[in-house]
């Protein structure tokens, strides 16, 4: 595509052209592809994300003798909620109005859009939980219509970029993982609605097939594209060939989900299994290609590096909390209930540790081409200002700490059915929630105030120049 072309499409330039795009945005830096939302846009998410993860880790505390009796139980689903709702989904829902644009090259369809789902989905997220937890059906039908209402607003926004075509697995990823949201939002929605109107008596296999397709169909295929385009920028690492472990990743994961959701709520014991194996073939291929980005990357170990490869590892412990639970299930109902719901927490924790990995670089990526275009300060060096000079990097690294710790005693707790194990892995997400809200947000927020009153040694502007790899996308 020329870059005349390219400017028709996603309007590269500032000014009033720009303002004439439908999803970007006025005021715009120089250089920042015109397809990229404002940072309001996906900060905002990420913001939530914070604040559901500070009070998933209070919930945890606070319900901890009913998930350890009965993890299924009313209070210990409303947790879960707070946890893959407020706090996953929306991490991952301001992952994908940011960089959807970035992959495919065309805009949103619409900013406004964009504010308003981040709106309906933030209602969602925390009604549905609450009106679970406290038993108030009106509140929790509430939040079924608005998750529908959610649904379609992100699905029309993105569907301008998705349409596009050779854009390759990413854009593949990001298509089936919106299948999945609808299919989860739909399913959800009706037992939400049976909450009320008790049509049929939902069972625990139910919920878990729910909760397969949320975390693997839906978030799980979304992290594993966007991993392919943000793996190669954040490692520097440059993989060779056609690399196909990435497609089969995506492809083998969502149809895996699938299948064993399917199998799972419909009682099917060779669906079940023949979902596993396949979901299984998935994550695998997606192991696969971290190992292959790590071989060939360039950058040296730092913290993200860390926290992807502790996501990773989570994925394994999943693996074998899940088939440990299967096999004791059948002589051993609860302690088999305890592993399999252990092996939720796992794999929740695989996209937990990864979203706030990123989220160290991440955000400071979108926070400091948006300093650097309004002349902000330099950095504490007195050189011009850094990605590294937007967070602390001591308090990163003991937010991996509290991280990591958190789901590993949540996944303890559950496995050993230990209600103060529970507490503890709460307590300490709660921590990690409100340290990595403060130190992503505290630096950041002093250089813009600085910024617009003009104190301390401005460093001149300079354009945000895309790497050189990035430009031929």
């Amino acid at each position: 595509m020329t870059a005349r072309a390219q400017g028709k499409t996603v309007g590269d330039r500032n000014g009033p052209q720009a303002a004439k795009v439908s999803g970007s945005w006025a005021g715009r830096p120089s250089g920042v592809p015109g397809a990229v939302p404002p940072p309001s846009v996906p900060l905002s998410f990420l913001a939530a994300a914070s604040a559901g993860l500070v009070a998933c880790g209070v919930a945890w505390g606070w319900v901890r003798a009913a998930a350890a009796a009965d993890p299924n139980s009313d209070p210990a689903i409303a947790a879960v909620h707070l946890g893959v709702l407020a706090t996953l989904t929306m991490g991952v829902l301001g992952a994908t109005h940011q960089f959807t644009p970035v992959i495919t090259g065309r805009p949103l369809r619409s900013v406004r859009m964009a504010r308003a789902t981040f709106v309906v989905w933030l209602a969602t997220s925390w009604l549905l939980p609450l009106g679970i937890g406290f038993e108030q059906t009106g509140v929790t039908a509430a939040s079924g219509g608005l998750a529908v209402v959610g649904l379609v607003l992100l699905a029309w926004n993105l569907g301008g970029p998705l349409s596009v075509r050779k854009k390759g697995t990413p854009v593949a990823a990001l298509r089936l993982a919106l299948v999945g949201a609808a299919a989860t939002t739909l399913l959800g929605a009706t037992f939400v609605g049976d909450r009320q109107g008790h049509w049929f008596v939902p069972s625990a296999r139910v919920d878990l097939a729910m909760g397969v397709l949320g975390l693997f169909a839906w978030l799980g295929v979304t992290y594993i594209g966007v991993a392919q385009k943000l793996w190669p920028m954040f490692m520097l690492a440059h993989v060779p060939g056609r690399h196909r472990s990435g497609t089969v990743a995506v492809w083998a994961t969502w149809l895996g989900a699938a299948v064993l959701a399917g199998g799972l709520a419909h009682g099917s014991p060779i669906a079940e299994w023949a979902g596993a194996g396949v979901l299984g073939v998935g994550l695998g291929a997606h192991l696969v290609s971290l190992r292959a980005h790590l071989r060939r990357r360039r950058r040296k170990a730092d913290l993200h590096l860390t926290f992807v490869v502790t996501a990773a590892g989570w994925l394994v412990v999943a693996a074998g909390l899940a088939l440990a639970g299967t096999l004791v299930m059948a002589h051993h109902h609860h302690e088999g209930v305890a592993l399999v719901a252990a092996a939720m927490v796992a794999a929740g924790g695989w996209l937990l540790e990864a979203l706030v990995g990123h989220a160290h670089k991440v955000v400071p990526f979108i926070v400091w081409s948006l300093l650097r275009s309004q002349g902000a300060p330099s950095g504490p060096s007195g050189k011009p200002l850094m990605f590294a000079d937007l967070y602390h990097h001591g308090l990163a690294a003991a937010t991996y700490g509290t991280l990591t710790s958190g789901i590993g005693a949540l996944c303890a707790g559950f496995a050993t059915s230990s209600a103060p194990v529970i507490a503890v892995g709460g307590v300490l997400l709660a921590v990690t929630g409100i340290v990595t809200a403060a130190n992503l947000s505290v630096r950041s927020l002093h250089q813009l105030t600085a910024v617009r009153r003009g104190t301390g040694l401005p460093a001149r502007a300079t354009a945000y120049r895309p790497a050189p790899a990035a430009r031929r996308m």
